[in-house]
């Protein structure tokens, strides 16, 4: 038995990018363990014709601390993963969603006195 994806109403199935079951589980993975350190406190996906993006909030009132996008024409060229900050500047490109998180990691580590 396999599974029926329904797209989005008004966006053909073919015609929409989107984030796999994997790629959406280390977003979400890192997503709640930020929630959980207090940095963020909502999120929005927006799957498009062209993209796909994740962004994350401090406040639901804010912009996006943070945007995570997936531009699969970008594959062959820099790399279709983005990481963009508030102010709009890509802050990391790459081939492959882990390094692309990586800064975003990063605030999580905090240094501890033996």
């Amino acid at each position: 038995m396999s599974a029926v994806i329904a797209p989005f109403p008004g966006v053909s199935r073919h015609n929409q990018v989107g984030f796999d079951k994997n790629e959406l589980a280390q977003i979400l993975n890192l997503y709640g363990r930020m929630v959980a350190a207090g940095n963020w406190r909502d999120y929005a996906i927006d799957l498009g014709r062209d993209a796909a993006v994740f962004s994350m909030f401090r406040r639901a009132t804010e912009r996006p601390e943070y945007r995570i996008e997936k531009r699969p024409a970008l594959r062959n060229r820099q790399g279709m993963w983005a990481l963009v900050g508030e102010g709009g500047a890509v802050l990391k490109r790459g081939h492959d969603l882990g390094p692309v998180l990586a800064p975003v990691e990063r605030k999580l580590m905090k240094l501890v006195d033996a």
